[in-house]
């Protein structure tokens, strides 16, 4: 779902610091060769995840779904010294990619992919995070909010991508599993009192989350 037009969009885009030339090489080649490319996070919303990074300074990030490592390269821009990004991805078929381009990027010492399951790899994690993304399937969106709450330092930021679900959270009686789980996820953070967030209606929505 579009919420500005495509020319306010490009205007946007037009007026911002220019896109990274490695990230827009990963752009173009995803765009060519991968499946689901607008699954991207792309310039805009990449640039909006480096300047959170660069407002915290995070020692440690948690990025829940890789994809392409856009956003893991966009959110390691913000790293203090000895800062890393960990980051999931489930799929092995994109990870030859990832790896290219976070050595493209000089980020092999700032960001370590983790390939398989987050459902099962993030109960083994043992740091402490400053910031998580989350971007991955969207059911077990709550699940992965609830295994992660508990490694978020107090005053952390947790960020949850799709939260508008292409406009079908406003129809919650629809029946699929995504839609009912990000509703879910949605009335779920809202009613916590010990959390503050607040819903960008920017691209398909990112719901930003402050532990208290």
């Amino acid at each position: 779902m579009e919420f500005i037009s495509e020319d306010l969009s490009n205007y946007c885009e037009n007026h911002s610091s220019c896109e990274d030339p490695v990230l827009s090489e990963l752009s173009r080649e995803c765009r060519s060769k991968m499946l689901y490319s607008r699954m991207l996070s792309g310039h805009l919303q990449g640039h909006l995840l480096t300047m959170f990074s660069n407002m915290l300074n995070p020692l440690r990030i948690l990025e829940i779904g890789t994809y392409t490592a856009y956003s893991a390269i966009c959110l390691a821009k913000g790293l203090r010294k000895n800062g890393l990004v960990h980051t999931i991805e489930i799929n092995e078929e994109f990870e030859d990619f990832i790896r290219k381009y976070i050595k493209k990027a000089g980020m092999e010492d700032k960001i370590q992919l983790i390939i398989g399951n987050a459902l099962d790899i993030i109960p083994n994690l043992q740091d402490e995070y400053d910031l998580v993304f989350i971007d991955a399937d969207k059911e077990n969106y709550l699940n992965y909010f609830q295994l992660i709450f508990d490694k978020v330092r107090k005053g952390g930021f947790i960020i949850a991508d799709n939260v508008l679900w292409s406009g079908k959270v406003l129809n919650p009686a629809l029946n699929d599993s995504e839609t009912q789980a990000i509703v879910a996820f949605n009335n779920y953070i809202k009613e916590r009192s010990d959390l503050e967030n607040l819903i960008l209606p920017f691209r398909d929505g990112l719901m930003i989350i402050r532990k208290k």
